[in-house]
């Protein structure tokens, strides 16, 4: 049996090429003839504008992403067309933008940048990542990186999901968990549960000097509550992902003291595309030999 797939790219066609019983084509600027007979979609990085392309595939059975969030599409398709994330493709990526963010922070290389752009000298004790207390909430792939990363640095590392397992803390721990830990990482998925889940009331449960590490997505946080912590100085925040996204050249965020911010580029490095399309070929294969894709969201998202 064949399979046709529509992917974004000349890299999808590429990464596709060796897997037996696939026809594998662009979709993008446009539509060929074959996408009347595609069972399989893979829209490009946060492309949820290919959304409007799912009326038009009437044989479409698979929404295969290359990222690991799926909030542009979860509860968007029919029932009868499965959607598979990348999970697996970005955490590693994801994890080392985190370290990077805590240690601008602790070991003040901010500070010493602006020292240098003044040609002064300003040797002084800092702060460490060791034997910090870092709560993770979200126990998928990229929490699991994050907890071995911090390891290596000798941190201790809590993780948090949904519901507790073994090794997990479920949410409803949190307000006993935040006033313990000196930093809190969110790598959750946006949904209707986590959406303004770091309000004014979560915020105030975190210790004075804490810092907040946005790689979620922006409404994650309720942004008026994080900008009022910020002002007073109390905590800290080192943000990939804000809402709004993109910020405002005029926003407060970006004037804010004791702030990060990057574009939402955590996941974005060398290699991102390759490694993305390696786990979604693997992912098709599953689907092209009549087996269920590892990464399917099941249920609510």
């Amino acid at each position: 049996m064949t399979v046709t797939v529509l992917v974004p790219d000349e890299h999808g066609i590429e990464a596709l090429s060796g897997i037996e019983g696939l026809r594998v084509f662009r979709h993008s600027p446009r539509l060929p003839p074959e996408a009347a007979d595609a069972e399989v979609l893979i829209p490009d990085f946060l492309g949820g504008e290919a959304l409007n392309l799912v009326d038009r595939l009437p044989k479409l059975r698979l929404v295969q992403l290359l990222t690991t969030g799926a909030d542009a599409w979860a509860g968007r398709l029919p029932d009868h067309i499965m959607l598979s994330t990348c999970r697996g493709a970005h955490g590693g990526s994801s994890a080392e933008w985190v370290v990077g963010a805590l240690l601008t922070f602790y070991r003040e290389f901010t500070a010493f940048d602006a020292a240098r752009r003044v040609g002064k000298w300003t040797p002084h004790t800092t702060d460490t990542l060791q034997d910090k207390r870092i709560l993770v909430i979200g126990a998928g792939d990229l929490g699991h990186q994050l907890r071995r990363r911090f390891d290596a640095f000798d941190a201790r590392t809590t993780l948090v999901a949904s519901r507790a397992r073994d090794g997990v803390h479920g949410v409803d721990e949190l307000p006993a968990l935040l006033p313990e830990h000196d930093a809190v990482v969110l790598v959750v998925p946006l949904t209707e549960a986590t959406t303004r889940m770091v309000d004014k009331k979560f915020l105030s449960l975190l210790p004075d000097g804490a810092i907040v590490v946005n790689a979620a997505r922006g409404p994650v946080v309720d942004t008026d509550a994080l900008l009022a912590e910020l002002t007073s100085g109390r905590l800290r925040a080192a943000l990939d992902v804000t809402d709004p996204e993109p910020l405002p050249a005029d926003h407060p965020l970006w004037t804010a003291p004791n702030i990060v911010i990057t574009p939402h580029v955590a996941g974005n490095s060398a290699g991102h595309r390759a490694r993305a399309y390696r786990v979604a070929a693997a992912e098709i294969a599953r689907f092209a030999a009549g087996k269920a894709p590892l990464n399917l969201l099941r249920g609510a998202y």
